[in-house]
């Protein structure tokens, strides 16, 4: 087997982990499988994850939860204490989101259907997001997008806070309950499920207002 480290890159690292929980599961994942996926020595994954595999696991959390077409891989390894770090203040999201000007609730559709669409594209990686909230500049621009809206909405002081947790937890509660119930006889395929998200999404989206 071959052991050139050329070319190995942290999202790389994340995508072939990700292949690997897809089909062995979190408990599947150790470096030294990773290594043989990625045909290189397992001490070089850590050259790009030093802190081993509880940053791997923040990383991907954080690559699996970014509303980008493609994942924001965390550079800084300080950023993947699981909610420190510092790289999500470098930039204003606020201001980069602001130029947005279509009506409220179609940016957050649109939002919404782009991070189901990612959790159920890594769905085997859902439980990390249940323990783990790395601060990236994707989740900086996803607290920006759904603040604004909510604001444009009518939300104000407090409830704007609790409207973007209730967006969010239903985006995940629907896919971890999709996923679920995916193997079922009667489960409902992807039209019928993005059917009944949509229709759940709108009924929040109204009751917020």
């Amino acid at each position: 087997m071959s052991r050139n480290n050329a070319g190995l890159s942290r999202e790389r690292i994340i995508l072939e982990a990700l292949h690997i929980i897809a089909g062995r599961g979190l408990g599947g994942l150790s470096m030294r499988r990773l290594g043989d996926a990625l045909e290189v020595e397992a001490m070089a994954i850590y050259h790009h994850f030093p802190l081993g595999k509880e940053q791997l696991f923040n990383a991907i959390t954080a690559y699996v939860a970014s509303p980008a077409p493609q994942g924001t891989v965390p550079i800084d390894p300080a950023d993947l204490a699981g909610g420190g770090g510092e790289e999500g203040e470098t930039e204003d999201p606020a201001a980069a989101e602001a130029g947005d000007t279509r009506p409220w609730d179609v940016r957050l559709t649109e939002w919404a259907h782009a991070y189901r669409a990612r959790l159920l594209e890594f769905s085997g990686a859902l439980s990390l997001l249940v323990h783990r909230a790395p601060q990236t500049p994707s989740t900086a621009a996803t607290r920006a997008l759904l603040h604004r809206a909510l604001t444009e909405a009518g939300l104000s002081g407090q409830d704007v806070q609790r409207g973007a947790d209730a967006v969010h937890s239903y985006c995940v509660g629907a896919v971890v309950h999709q996923v679920r119930h995916q193997d079922e006889e009667d489960a409902p395929d992807e039209g019928e499920a993005r059917a009944r998200f949509d229709f759940g999404l709108r009924a929040l989206l109204r009751g917020l207002v």
